[in-house]
């Protein structure tokens, strides 16, 4: 299972939930605006000062992803037409 924790006005989220409905990969989605219970959350498993948006889990390979770019080549690697 793929877990989104993203907000509406980054384009970095936005690239990748395109290339989410791009490749038709369920995943959860989890708005994280500031001030959000979710970024208090995540505190518990990222430092603070790591902390940035958007964020990929994948729960099944305890994968934590940060960068729109690498995430974009993750799914592509994992979830693209072979």
């Amino acid at each position: 299972m793929l877990e989104l924790f993203h907000f509406e006005d980054c384009p970095y989220c936005l690239k990748v939930r395109r290339k989410l409905e791009e490749l038709d990969v369920s995943y959860l989605s989890h708005p994280s605006p500031r001030g959000s219970i979710k970024r208090e959350f995540l505190k518990k498993f990222v430092p603070e000062s790591t902390l940035q948006f958007p964020l990929l889990v994948d729960v099944e390979k305890n994968i934590f992803m940060f960068e729109s770019e690498d995430i974009c080549k993750y799914l592509e690697k994992t979830h693209g037409k072979k």
